[in-house]
């Protein structure tokens, strides 16, 4: 009886150390998740890339003390996506696909937790567009930060046929955005399918107009304070239609916004207006 008793409450005390450390490791996770929303009003670059890898390194410590948290999941997608568009893709493109991988496998992570879309993950489009169907509104985030993430590291590798025939899949994703929020992160999936249309050629699908729309949509969505959509038109519809003067006329409005135009997303914008200087600089690299 006395075995059995001392069994009873070991096992209560081993239960109940698991459950406290969940419940410290899901505290820590909403100190992060304010600590990442903080981190996109930061308007000093260097402050916030010198913590952005500490944070997102704890924030992967969490995740494997709880692998099962969506909330942690969902951060990490987004965090490294943001980390990567905003402090290493113009630097240091192999390092980029990298972070956008992680970014990419920590949203799938959270989806692939529907058996129907983790089994259409590897067949083919039609049967990928049938397990989309099966999310709601709630997931859109989760969709939205693995489907940029997985996207952009495309876009890094546009020379490779292994990649750019994983587009479709990405497409699908954000198409399922669209339908279920088109407002989300600031039009982000109009924004995407500009980029998409305007960076492939007429015989791959490529669309200048179709581009030129979605960026324009994205533009109404943020009422036109979301920085780094201008970016993105100069450089994928600009660029193609040999526009200079919009190219040109795009990157300064750009430059010339004020730096609290959109304040929760201030670190967002300066990466924008840091990046529309250096492509105003290599004008001629581009016409």
């Amino acid at each position: 009886m006395l075995k059995k008793i001392v069994f009873l409450l070991s096992f209560l005390i081993l239960i109940s150390g698991c459950s406290m450390n969940k419940i410290a490791v899901n505290a820590t996770g909403s100190i992060i998740e304010y600590g990442i929303e903080a981190l996109a009003e930061e308007s000093d670059l260097i402050f916030a890339r010198e913590s952005a890898p500490a944070n997102l390194k704890l924030l992967e410590g969490l995740i494997k003390a709880n692998p099962e948290s969506d909330k942690l999941l969902l951060s990490a997608s987004r965090g490294f996506a943001s980390y990567s568009l905003a402090f290493i893709e113009d630097e240091d493109k192999e390092r980029a696909k990298y972070f956008y991988m992680k970014g990419k496998n920590y949203g799938l992570r959270i989806l692939k937790k529907n058996e129907q879309f983790n089994e259409a993950l590897n067949k083919d489009v039609d049967s990928f567009n049938q397990a989309l169907k099966l999310f709601a509104g709630d997931d859109v985030p989760a969709l939205f930060w693995s489907g940029f993430s997985w996207g952009s590291w495309i876009n890094l590798n546009l020379d490779s046929p292994e990649a750019l025939v994983e587009l479709p899949k990405v497409e699908s994703i954000m198409r399922r955005v669209l339908e279920l929020d088109e407002t989300y992160y600031y039009g982000g999936a109009h924004m995407f399918f500009g980029t998409a249309y305007g960076f492939r050629p007429p015989m791959l699908g490529g669309n200048l107009e179709k581009a030129r729309e979605h960026f324009e949509k994205a533009r109404e969505i943020a009422d036109g304070k979301f920085l780094l959509n201008y970016v993105y038109k100069a450089r994928y519809y600009a660029v193609p239609v040999q526009d200079r003067n919009l190219f040109e006329g795009i990157l300064q409005k750009v430059i010339l916004a004020p730096p609290d135009i959109l304040p929760e997303q201030r670190l967002v914008n300066e990466i924008a207006k840091l990046k529309a200087k250096k492509m105003l600089s290599q004008v001629d690299e581009y016409f």
